[in-house]
């Protein structure tokens, strides 16, 4: 399950994205390093005036950087807040979804950051996590600010799935910073001992899902980016665990790739999807 804790408010903006989350319950072990994607700059807007704003972009970061001073923040890491200025964030609307099929019902704001990805961070991964537990526990947990963890989507084993984060946002749910900023986290209700918790309906909705995913950000359809929480470095997690089947799960990914709109991406209000 996301394990990630609440990330310190002072840091919230000055990212260190080889460290774990600060005050996650898997810490890394003092003096101990903990690798992390790298950070790039996240891919620049496109459309007929990307290169209008990408001077811009560099025009907004280095005014910036001379009111801050760039003791304060390294100049790099402008280049994840800049979207931040007044008429540069993507406009957003209550309760739309990203993948169309969801159900929308928002995780507790201290369980993820605002964030404007892919333009602030890629996304490059795709987290596979399990629950260990009910849908509706997970989703109680998801809503407790003082949980300090949350996934972008759940699904459940008939195949509806929610969405609690937007994909822009960074959820708290791998317990690895870098993770958090670069991957969307799909939780599976149930529990890793048990075989019985991953059915076909759970593997089908969920494979569409992550096909969606992958085609948005052109992430590669393979187990070096989908992975699951216990290959993230830093934290103790085993889930999806053994009874997950890794190759059926990447063989109905990629079928579901091949689909008229592969990205299911949808614009849909809260509760008029799902079930």
């Amino acid at each position: 399950m996301s394990g990630a804790a609440q990330e310190a408010p002072e840091t919230r903006e000055t990212p260190d994205p080889a460290a774990p989350d600060p005050g996650s319950p898997h810490p890394a072990a003092p003096g101990r390093d903990v690798p992390a994607p790298g950070t790039p700059e996240g891919k620049r807007r496109v459309g007929t005036d990307g290169d209008r704003r990408v001077g811009r972009r560099t025009l907004l970061i280095g005014g910036l950087a001379a009111a801050v001073g760039t003791g304060v923040l390294a100049r790099a890491e402008l280049g994840h807040v800049w979207w931040r200025l007044p008429g540069v964030e993507k406009p957003r609307e209550e309760g739309v979804v990203d993948f169309r099929g969801a159900r929308w019902v928002a995780a507790s704001s201290a369980n993820w950051r605002r964030a404007d990805r892919p333009d602030d961070y890629a996304i490059d991964r795709v987290v596979i996590h399990v629950t260990q537990g009910s849908y509706r526990s997970a989703v109680k947990v998801f809503q407790d600010p003082g949980h300090g963890a949350a996934a972008h989507y759940i699904v459940r084993k008939d195949g509806g799935i929610t969405q609690m984060i937007r994909e822009l946002d960074v959820a708290f749910h791998a317990g690895n910073r870098g993770y958090n900023e670069r991957s969307v986290g799909i939780e599976h209700e149930g529990f890793v001992e048990h075989a019985s918790s991953f059915t076909d309906a759970m593997y089908r909705a969920s494979a569409r899902l992550t096909a969606g995913i992958c085609a948005r950000y052109g992430i590669p359809v393979d187990r070096e980016h989908i992975i699951g929480h216990v290959e993230v470095p830093g934290t103790d997690h085993t889930d999806p665990g053994r009874y997950w089947d890794w190759d059926r799960y990447l063989l109905l990914v990629r079928r579901a790739g091949t689909a008229a709109d592969p990205t299911g991406a949808g614009a849909t209000p809260a509760g008029a999807a799902g079930t």
